[in-house]
């Protein structure tokens, strides 16, 4: 039985408006209208239904009308550290040398928070865990752009480096299929009906 994976990150939240490293804010107004929009009900089977444990997610997820959502720890967001509700000129202003090392090196994390590589493994490994169990045939996943990149990058076998040439704003998706041993990439970034 083939598994089909759809990531939708989650919508525009005032960080993003900002270029700023995330807190746990609600999508704006318009987030939640361009949400909205992208709903349609589920032909046939309904998809399982998983979350991000963050704010963000959850009024996502509710917006898309997804129901029965579970949270999902896996697909949280990336742990900033001191960086969380600073812009990234704010942060380079005051650590240039951080930021430079957190760009070439996806195991660096100046801002005591989480690495890209400790993301991309995190999110790999749910991955996996989820082609293996195959109890459902399809699933939606309301997340975050980052996870959502590295799950695209641990679905293509590439490292974590790679995160930085993958773009994906507020509602962009990321389509995979596993129909035997491996992902392949259907899709990614373009907003879509979920």
């Amino acid at each position: 039985m083939s598994t089909r994976v759809t990531l939708v990150c989650h919508a525009a939240t005032a960080a993003t408006a900002r270029a700023a490293f995330p807190l746990d804010e609600p999508p704006t107004a318009a987030g939640l209208a361009a949400a909205r929009e992208q709903a349609r009900p589920p032909s046939g089977r309904a998809p399982r239904a998983l979350r991000g444990p963050e704010l963000r997610c959850a009024e996502t997820a509710a917006a898309l009308g997804l129901a029965e959502i579970r949270v999902e720890p896996a697909l949280r967001d990336c742990d900033h550290g001191d960086w969380a509700g600073r812009t990234l000129d704010e942060v380079l202003a005051a650590d240039p040398a951080g930021v430079a090392a957190w760009l070439a090196d996806p195991d660096a994390a100046p801002h005591g928070g989480e690495s890209l590589a400790s993301v991309s493994a995190r999110a790999g490994k749910w991955l996996d865990e989820l082609g293996r169990a195959a109890e459902h045939a399809r699933v939606i996943a309301v997340t975050h752009p980052t996870v959502a990149r590295a799950v695209a990058v641990h679905a293509l076998r590439a490292p974590a480096s790679v995160l930085w040439h993958l773009d994906a704003g507020p509602l962009a998706r990321v389509d995979l299929t596993r129909n035997g041993p491996r992902w392949a990439l259907r899709g990614f970034g373009v907003p879509g009906r979920a």
